[in-house]
């Protein structure tokens, strides 16, 4: 497990790294030609994301030689049995950004063999961050931020994503449910600006139906950490204030169950 003077230099570091993929993410809108698809033609990929992710494994490298980095573009470099790895998701939101909806973030996040341990999210379009390390709590450009004190979903938002451009099984029953219980869903199209938005207390609850550990652990740390309950689900990952997470569950079971 890392020191806590370990996490000090990694929270340090993780500081440079969003400052330094605020700037690049808004410096230009990549053009036509530096923009392609990956897995299927809704798959996007742009030379902002291939360019933010090649700088940060460089800067990791540079500090944490010994560390493992796994990014979403370039996948895995470094030994398996590493005793820290930094997962990188450079532009989560692709999609978004490709079309100029200015709705996108950057994702980091180191893990020991206690699990995430520092990481940020940062929302280049209002120069926010919102990080966390682990045992210290959350934060907000660098003060304490709390998710909310709530007891019921009744006029409160709830945020869930695609998986890809697809629907995952009971999403749309699910958010029927949550609009006869008076909650309003929304589909953003980050899935970890989405997770870190409990933590910000603008959420209450956050759904992943299919979790990914390069862009959900960051905000699920995030979340985590500002008193939020996270709870490992099915495929997915639920984040959500402590006085509605029961609530979440139920719903959720009775769309899948169909009742």
């Amino acid at each position: 497990m890392l020191s806590d003077r370990e996490l000090d230099d990694c929270a340090g570091l993780i500081d440079e790294l969003t400052a330094f993929a605020i700037d690049r993410i808004l410096a230009d809108r990549p053009r036509s030609d530096q923009i392609s698809t990956k897995s299927s033609a809704a798959d996007w990929v742009t030379e902002t994301d291939l360019a933010v992710e090649r700088r940060v494994r460089e800067l990791i490298g540079e500090r944490f030689p010994a560390h493992r980095v796994v990014g979403e573009e370039f996948g895995s470099t470094g030994d398996d049995a590493a005793t820290a790895s930094w997962y990188i998701d450079p532009v989560d939101g692709t999609t978004n950004f490709v079309h100029a909806l200015p709705f996108s973030s950057f994702s980091v996040v180191v893990v020991d063999d206690a699990g995430a341990a520092a990481g940020a999210v940062a929302d280049p379009y209002r120069r926010e961050v919102l990080s966390a390390v682990r045992g210290r709590g959350a934060r907000r450009d660098g003060e304490p931020t709390h998710c909310a004190d709530a007891s019921t979903l009744v006029g409160g938002i709830f945020l869930t994503e695609l998986t890809m451009q697809s629907l995952w099984p009971g999403q749309t029953a699910l958010m029927g449910a949550l609009a006869q219980a008076g909650c309003v869903t929304r589909i953003l199209g980050s899935n970890a600006l989405s997770l870190a938005s409990v933590g910000a207390g603008r959420a209450l609850a956050t759904l992943i139906g299919r979790f990914n550990l390069v862009d959900c652990q960051a905000g699920a740390l995030i979340a985590r950490e500002s008193g939020a309950e996270v709870r490992h689900e099915r495929e997915g990952i639920l984040c959500a204030a402590p006085g509605v997470v029961d609530e979440v569950l139920r719903l959720w079971e009775q769309a899948e169950n169909g009742s």
